[in-house]
This record gives structure tokens, C-alpha cells and sequence, in this order.
């Protein structure tokens, strides 16, 4: 007997269909896979018979052949382990059910006949709901990701038994259901504080214009002067996740398992702070099958680089197309597949190869320089904002005195992403100024004769590059905002080019 299971499979961060055929047939007592499975797939066989056995079903006499189409697409992970379980229960007659092309399935088998759970469950259910599917059948802990998906019944199930009987209409199971609204509002308890750090009101100021208008910083500062301490509080300011955002998010850490069991939603802005060790796959992704890197998992969120001189220059270079375009592509033998990447990044470096500042350096004007140059311009170019970090004053350090908390700069951040909303409402894919074009620059960006001349002789006087006459209008554009200015004016545009001065002060 023939029978077929609606299943899925993931290709980047999207899913797509895969029909599981099992086929009964008679013959020796053999069990074939086919349809391009991988070796975890291949091993579904040794898994599901045990299964079947300790679940308390009869083991399938004869030649039973799996086909998990489409047959020309490579098939990874044991996620396929219960939709082939409940197809050769079918193609038996040990289940008798009209269910199994309303809902789509996944799930690891253990031993025993537990489903335990698997990646990409939230791409499966999006794609489930996109092909008119009524529901699907996941992972008890993987119930609320998927329940995310409105419109869809997510049906949990805690072993292979329980699955049985419910498409047999057996067993009732009441639809995983989640309080969206809910879980935005609940706070982490360990949430760190802008107010936590002593001193570095210049710093804070730069860090809120990256903030709220997106835009990429650099901290370059002795060692303790607190970088990695305010780097790591950027995301306390940044604005909350929107739901589509939340969404987007949640997939790419889906996919790599980074979700928490019983975690629905990726609410935060992610934090990804990579050592300088990094590969090139593990920054971007790769691999022989491309799965996202560091850069993707950051997405609408920051990656932090500290460390940047350390980290090897040809892993920095492929960083400049994914930052300039908010997406990364990869390509292998196995396909082409394209990851997100629109994201903050922040780096911190020292001054100096001893890390103490220029003048007390013992390091030759030669070893700076080579140390510094391993940063190319190009890349520099790309970062919108340069950051001095001084060493903190005793007397900051020593004393009671506090800065605003992040809740109060957040309220001038969100104000100013406002207003670049209410700019851009009707171009989706500009999101914040960082984000602009060359149209959008010159119709957001207007100066008049005497800002004009301003820019024009830092151009001249930096000798900056077309980049980053480009980088100093968003940035100024920014300011505005958080001003709440309609024109860029001349203290826009000095404050932002102030940002750039280190452009060809230590590089060449």
C-alpha cells in the first residue's frame, strides 16, 4: 500500500515542501530511502524501526521503499523521522486516517518513540500556512514557535503513540496557542543600564546617533576606558522589535538552534560578539550546505568586533558587500542561498600595538602604522561614525554621579526612528537613514549655500572619499532627527563630520 505525508525541509531561511511516499510492498524485509537523503536521514531507518517497536507497533514485513520528494533536492536532519514513522504506520494499515494531507509533519524519533525537537520549525509553519495547509504536527517544545503563526492549528506531540491517535481522531489535542502581545512586554531580569557606566558623555552622544539612525561605529580608546562596557549596552537603546522583525529574527536562529526550548519569539535586538579567531564561514556562513554566520545572526540587531585589527584581514573584506547591501550571498556547489544582514556593526580597537595612546607608545611610528593599516579605507569608509575613547577621569570614576538611563535615551531614539518611519513609509526597504540611497540623500539632505561650503572644505581639508561625503549626510541627517529638525543645518553636518576626522588622521 502507498501512502504519502506532507513534510518540510529548509533552504536558507526559508522552508519548503517535501512529500514523504512510503510504499508497502512484498519481498524480503528491507527499508530503502531514496530521494537524495544525507547521512542523518539515511540513519532515520535504524531510529523509526526501533521506534515503531518500543511504541508498540508491529514492525513492517517486506520491501519498503521511502521516496522524500522532490527527488533532485539534497534532504538534511532527522526532523523527516516522524512523518516516516507515521507513513510506513500508514502504508501498514496500522493507521487509518483521511488527516495526513491536511497537515504538515516534523520531528526527531529517540528510541523510545519520543519526538524530540528539530531546527526551522517556524519557517515550516509559515510554509504551511502558505500552502493551505489546516496545521501542523511539531515537537511539544517546538509548539510555540510555530504557534506564532496565526491561522494555523500547531498540534504538540509527545511521542510517536500520541501522534498516531490523534490523526486517527483517537486523541484530542487542544492547539498550542501563544499571547504575542505578552511576550514583548516580559523584560530580561539581567538587562544592562547606560547609566551603569562612568563618564564617556561623548561616546554615549555618538552611540545614540548610531542608534537612531542605524549607522555603523568605531571605538578606538586605550584598554579600560570601557568600550566593550558601552558596546554591550548599545541594544539597551535601540528600539524594540517590530513583530515582522521579531519573525525575520526568529527564523535565522531557528534554523541554527539557537532557540531556547518553549521559546516562541526572538524579542530582543540580537547581541553577536564573535572572537577575532573567526573563519570566514563563521563570520559570514558557509559550509559545504551554507547555514547563517555571525553576520546574519545579527540581524536587526548588533555584531560586535572587538579586537578589530586582530581579526584577519581577508575575513574583514568580505564584510563589505553584506554591510553595504543588508544581505550576504553564498554560494557552493549545493545552490545559492542568501542570508539578511542588516545590522549595526560596532567595533572597538586600541590606538596602538601596546595599546597605550600615541604618545606614550613605546611601538615604532612604523608598527602603529602597520597596525592600523590593517584596516583597509574601504572598509573604514563604511563606518559611519569614529569614536575617540579617553581614558575615564578619578574623579568620574570616584564620584556618584550617573548618566541617563537607557530607558530615557531609548524615548529619544524611538522618537527619531519615528520620524524616519513617517519619512520612508512609503519605501519599505529603507528602514532608517543608514539605509538611504543616493535619491533619498539628496531629497532628505538638502543644504543650503554656507553648509554647503562647510562640507565642501572638510572634504578637501580630509581628503574623504565620495563614501563618505555620503556617510556624513546620513549621520547629519540623523542628528536632525534627534533635534527634531526638518533641514540638515550646519551643526548637523559639523557634529557628523567631527565623526569622520579620524579617516586620514591614523590611515593612509
Amino acid at each position: 500500500m502507498l501512502a504519502r505525508v506532507c513534510s518540510a525541509a529548509l533552504h536558507g531561511i526559508e522552508a519548503y515542501p517535501v512529500e514523504v511516499e512510503v510504499n508497502a510492498g512484498w519481498g524480503d524485509t528491507l527499508i530503502v530511502i531514496v530521494g537524495l537523503p544525507d547521512a542523518a536521514v539515511k540513519e532515520s531507518r535504524d531510529r523509526v524501526t526501533t521506534a515503531l517497536a518500543n511504541s508498540g507497533f508491529k514492525f513492517p514485513m517486506g520491501r519498503t521503499t521511502i521516496n522524500l520528494a522532490p527527488a533532485d533536492v539534497k534532504k538534511e536532519g532527522p526532523s523527516f523521522d516522524l512523518p516516516i514513522a507515521l507513513g510506513m504506520l500508514a502504508a501498514c494499515e496500522q493507521v487509518e486516517t483521511d488527516q495526513l494531507d491536511n497537515f504538515v509533519i516534523v520531528g526527531e524519533l529517540a528510541l523510545t518513540g519520543a519526538v524530540r525537537p528539530c531546527k526551522g520549525v517556524l519557517p515550516v509553519a509559515i510554509r504551511a500556512r502558505a500552502d493551505g495547509k489546516i496545521g501542523v504536527l511539531v515537537p511539544a517544545e517546538n509548539a510555540a514557535e510555530a504557534a506564532v503563526v496565526s491561522g494555523l492549528q500547531v498540534i504538540p506531540v509527545q511521542n510517536l503513540r500520541e501522534a498516531a491517535g490523534f490523526l486517527e481522531g483517537e486523541i484530542k489535542i487542544a492547539p498550542a496557542k501563544v499571547d504575542i502581545a505578552k511576550i514583548f512586554d516580559q523584560l530580561p531580569d539581567d538587562e544592562l543600564d547606560f547609566a551603569e557606566v562612568k563618564g564617556q558623555e561623548n561616546v554615549k552622544r555618538a552611540l545614540e546617533i548610531a542608534a537612531a539612525g542605524g549607522h555603523n561605529a568605531l571605538l578606538i580608546g586605550p584598554p579600560g576606558t570601557g568600550k566593550s562596557m558601552l558596546a554591550k549596552r548599545l541594544p539597551t537603546i535601540l528600539p524594540p522589535l517590530t513583530l515582522d522583525e521579531a519573525l525575520e529574527t526568529t527564523k535565522i536562529h531557528s534554523i541554527v538552534g539557537l532557540l531556547a526550548p518553549g521559546q516562541a519569539l526572538v524579542t530582543r535586538r540580537p547581541f553577536r560578539a564573535p572572537h577575532h579567531t573567526a573563519s570566514d564561514a563563521g563570520l559570514l556562513g558557509g559550509n559545504i550546505n551554507p547555514t547563517p554566520g555571525e553576520i546574519s545572526l545579527a540581524h536587526n540587531g548588533v555584531l560586535f568586533l572587538d579586537e578589530l585589527p586582530e581579526f584577519k584581514r581577508s575575513v574583514l573584506e568580505t564584510m563589505r558587500q553584506p554591510l553595504e547591501e543588508g544581505c550576504v550571498t553564498i554560494s557552493r556547489a549545493a545552490g545559492t542561498m542568501t542570508f539578511p544582514s542588516q545590522l549595526m556593526l560596532v567595533a572597538a580597537m586600541n590606538p596602538t600595538p601596546d595599546g597605550k595612546i600615541p604618545g606614550e607608545s613605546r611601538s615604532s611610528p612604523r608598527e602603529i602604522q602597520n597596525y592600523l593599516g590593517r584596516i583597509s579605507g574601504p572598509l573604514l569608509d563604511r563606518i559611519d561614525l569614529h569614536v575617540e575613547v579617553p581614558p575615564v577621569k578619578f574623579r568620574e570614576i570616584a564620584g556618584d554621579r550617573t548618566g541617563e538611563t537607557s530607558a530615557q535615551v531609548r524615548e529619544r531614539v524611538i522618537a527619531a526612528r519615528r520620524r524616519q518611519h513617517d519619512r520612508f513609509r512609503h519605501k519599505p526597504k529603507i528602514t532608517c537613514n543608514a539605509r538611504m540611497g543616493t535619491r533619498e540623500l539628496k531629497q532628505c539632505c538638502e543644504l543650503d549655500e554656507a553648509t554647503k561650503e562647510l562640507l565642501k572644505s572638510a572634504m578637501a581639508d580630509l581628503n574623504l572619499s565620495a563614501r563618505a561625503y555620503d556617510r556624513i549626510l546620513k549621520v547629519a541627517r540623523t542628528i536632525a532627527d534627534l533635534a527634531g529638525s526638518e533641514k540638515v543645518l550646519s551643526d548637523h553636518i559639523s557634529e557628523a563630520i567631527q565623526y569622520r576626522s579620524l579617516d586620514r588622521q591614523l590611515w593612509v
